[in-house]
């Protein structure tokens, strides 16, 4: 993928549009976004970061390979801060009116040091600006119930809530007597 395809730079941050050589790059976003999780949504089993790195790549190696899927890399001074990984899929949505391609945000993470400096924002206006180039208005954004921050900014940015996801997992004492 051509990573100069797609490129912002603000004062001393760059954001760049990359696909799989991006991946590696990432295990220390996607570790700090695991143990948020953790911290907003405690009260389930959590796989160890080594564990949940290698699986989450592995989903990103499969998804980048849909095609248009994309990452949007944050580097302060060239060093990873943020990121938003958007897979494309195809459509349309068996339910809901959409076009032939609908965006899913998978990941969106920004190092907590780094939260607060509107590097969120900056990545999903990209995303936006990119999703718009592509011709794709669709986008679908998952995020943990717990997690009220992460709803407030999608809500702000005009999106809505259509699913609620219930889970029980086997390696959680939250099942029913």
């Amino acid at each position: 993928m051509d990573t100069s395809q797609a490129r912002h730079t603000d004062g001393d941050m760059t954001v760049r549009k990359g696909g799989a050589e991006f991946i590696d790059r990432l295990a220390p976003l996607w570790l700090a976004l695991h143990s948020h999780h953790q911290s907003v949504q405690p009260g389930f089993t959590y796989f160890p970061d080594g564990s949940s790195w290698e699986l989450r790549r592995d989903c990103y190696r499969r998804w980048i390979v849909d095609e248009g899927s994309f990452v949007l890399l944050a580097e302060r001074d060239g060093q990873p801060v943020g990121y938003a990984f958007v897979q494309i899929e195809a459509g349309p949505d068996d339910t809901w009116v959409t076009g032939n391609r609908i965006a899913e945000l998978q990941t969106l993470s920004v190092l907590p040091a780094e939260r607060g400096h509107g590097i969120g924002t900056l990545l999903l206006d990209l995303v936006d600006a990119e999703l718009d180039r592509m011709g794709v208005a669709d986008l679908l954004i998952g995020t943990l119930a717990a997690n009220a921050g992460a709803q407030r900014l999608y809500e702000r940015r005009g999106l809505r809530p259509v699913l609620v996801h219930y889970a029980r997992f086997g390696a959680d004492d939250a099942k029913p007597a």
